[in-house]
């Protein structure tokens, strides 16, 4: 459900600007990566919750999803990548 629920989400973006341009914006050089990862996760929890039946690899690839979503989102927004980028890295950074 989590996933038909982004699939609808995204849906409603194309309804109120249009398929076409929702298209050329997701496949835009910026962000073709994101789309790519975004689909591709959306695509492997539905086999996972559909086909396969396995709960764990069904929430490890909602996980995916979640992460994939946040990092497509965050193309939209100037300069968001680099800096939630640069906070992980200094968050993760172990040198003292």
């Amino acid at each position: 459900m989590f996933t038909f629920g982004n699939i609808l989400a995204v849906g409603s973006t194309a309804f109120l600007i249009g398929p076409g341009r929702q298209v050329r914006m997701m496949l835009d050089p910026v962000r073709v990566y994101a789309t790519v990862i975004y689909i591709g996760c959306v695509i492997l929890a539905l086999v996972c919750a559909l086909w396969i039946h396995n709960k764990v690899l069904a929430l490890l690839a909602i996980i995916s999803e979640t992460c994939a979503l946040i990092w497509y989102s965050l193309s939209y927004v100037p300069f968001a990548r680099r800096m939630v980028s640069e906070l992980l890295i200094s968050c993760c950074d172990t040198e003292i």
